[in-house]
């Protein structure tokens, strides 16, 4: 969800949650269907970077210049 004004410099992205859903055809034995699945999603990059906070570095360049965001963002 957006919220805020981007004309004031309001604007932020917030969101509430974040669903996936898998569905997989096999014939296999479903624990191990379900144990592939919990190692794929602990290897998940993109996964875990929606479950874990982590720090967030952003930098810019305006013109091959470095842009100062700090003041911008804080």
């Amino acid at each position: 969800m957006i919220v805020g004004s981007v004309l004031r410099g309001t604007v932020q992205g917030t969101w509430n949650s974040v669903s996936t859903s898998l569905n997989v055809e096999s014939d296999e034995n479903p624990a191990r269907i379900a144990a592939l699945i919990r190692n794929a999603k602990r290897g998940c990059i993109a996964e875990n970077l929606v479950v874990q906070e982590v720090p967030l570095h952003s930098k810019a360049a305006l013109n091959g210049s470095p842009l100062d965001l700090e003041d911008i963002l804080t």
